[in-house]
């Protein structure tokens, strides 16, 4: 058997100077669009700002890298830490549907990091991100979907993003890039469990992975090695986490083709990936039929494995629980159009009307759905009026995925609505621009509450 581990570290060295396509240029700056509308979404919000706070004492000395929770120069693992962690707290965060993956949150919050402290410019940071989500997306694509019923993918696959970014930019060869991925491999983890209920530290798995993953390339640009038959051994990384040890022949068949950067999703609602289908379904009933919330007797939603075990929470009551439960998604969609920031602020949270709504709302495996899974993420929902009517829709997949696409327009809306309150409307703009068409990197954009609290 060919080691994997080599062909995805030639693959992944071959980003420092390969010709960088402009239809990969342009989807890698989707996806650092999309980040960074997370990421300053987060930034001034729990858990990030309590880690930041325990992280205090140790960012006094400075650094080359930004850290947007702070607004402050710090090191490389602190920005990758912190804003890894941000970037996942809205869960407004990229996927790759085949991995279960969210690569931008590890992905770009190492990159960053890295390009910032090198002092490099935009394009290779748009080379690393494209290596690292090639390299995690085809090692996740190896170990699903039954890498899923245990493991948080964003926070095992994301630290092979992060070392294969990172390494990129300290311009490792294939060598040291294996050696980065090894040793990557042996310090990825985040447990489902994290997030089947309550707690902050879900959010934490992507952020670990950021850390993780640079510190595995940094340590293998002064020469650390590590074990390069770690992913496909007998007690590798794909036999501790899935069922076998990897379909490695269909990942790597597909390395390119295309690049995992072209082929994303991009949320078009704050909550769990898992339950999008039935949130556009019901949405577009809704818009269609024209009924009102009180005509409604139930709903039934059917869907893949990961709905049901993950989403079907009907007393879910925290923001974290609240932005896993398809109960309260869909009775917030209804009475309000939507599910985004607002949908979790404390009076919705608490709102009598879409509490009662919640009861009405089921969730069931749906053996058409579950095979289809994680190809389509899909979803049937019967709607059942009090007047006798039925509502079907057989929902194929979700608004934002690669075959439903948001817009470069779109795209351009939402990180605008994310971020304006974070940061200000006018320095909202001002970044967006430079996202969408500037060769130099971002740098310090300050949030409305750091300079509030400074001026205090």
């Amino acid at each position: 058997m060919t080691n994997p581990l080599l062909v995805l570290a030639d693959h992944a060295a071959t980003w420092r100077a390969r010709p960088l396509e402009a239809e990969v240029a342009h989807h890698a700056r989707r996806a650092l669009v999309d980040w960074f509308a997370a990421l300053l979404a987060g930034a001034w919000r729990e858990p990030a700002t309590l880690m930041s706070a325990a992280l205090e004492d140790e960012t006094r000395g400075g650094g080359g890298a930004v850290c947007y929770v702070t607004g402050r120069r710090v090191p490389v693992r602190h920005a990758a830490l912190l804003n890894g962690t941000a970037s996942h707290t809205v869960e407004f965060d990229d996927i790759y549907r085949y991995a279960v993956y969210h690569p931008g949150c590890p992905t770009i919050a190492a990159a960053l990091a890295a390009a910032q402290a090198r002092g490099t410019d935009m394009e290779a940071l748009l080379r690393a991100m494209a290596a690292g989500y090639e390299v995690s997306c085809r090692i996740g694509l190896a170990v699903q979907p039954s890498h899923y019923n245990f493991w948080h993918t964003t926070g095992t696959v994301g630290t092979f993003g992060a070392a294969a970014s990172v390494a990129v930019l300290l311009d490792c060869d294939a060598t040291r890039t294996a050696h980065a991925i090894a040793t990557a491999a042996t310090m990825a983890g985040g447990l489902q469990q994290a997030f089947r209920g309550e707690g902050m530290s879900k959010p934490l798995h992507p952020g670990h992975a950021a850390e993780a993953g640079a510190l595995a390339a940094m340590a293998a640009a002064k020469g650390m090695t590590g074990a390069l038959d770690v992913l496909h051994g007998p007690a590798g990384f794909a036999a501790a986490t899935s069922e076998d040890t990897g379909k490695w022949d269909k990942s790597l068949a597909k390395i390119g083709q295309p690049f995992a950067i072209t082929d994303m999703t991009f949320k078009n609602h704050g909550c769990c990936g898992h339950i999008f289908a039935a949130l556009d379904a019901v949405r577009d009933l809704h818009l269609e039929v024209g009924f009102k919330p009180e005509d409604v007797v139930s709903i039934a939603v059917g869907g893949y494995k990961a709905t049901k075990d993950v989403c079907d929470r009907p007393t879910a009551q925290t923001e974290q629980d609240c932005r896993f439960s398809t109960q309260f998604t869909v009775a917030t969609m209804l009475l309000h159009g939507g599910v985004r920031l607002a949908a979790f602020e404390p009076a919705r949270l608490s709102d009598p009307a879409i509490r009662a709504l919640m009861g009405k709302v089921t969730v069931a495996l749906d053996a058409e759905c579950a095979a289809a899974f994680p190809a389509k993420r899909s979803a049937k929902v019967a709607i059942t009026l009090k007047d006798g009517r039925v509502l079907n829709r057989h929902q194929h997949t979700r608004k934002g995925d690669p075959d439903a696409p948001l817009t470069d327009q779109d795209l351009s809306d939402k990180f605008l609505e994310l971020t304006s309150d974070a940061v200000g409307a006018a320095q909202a703009k001002a970044l967006l621009a430079q996202l969408w068409e500037g060769s130099a990197l971002p740098g310090i954009v300050p949030l409305v509450a750091n300079q509030a609290r400074a001026a205090e």
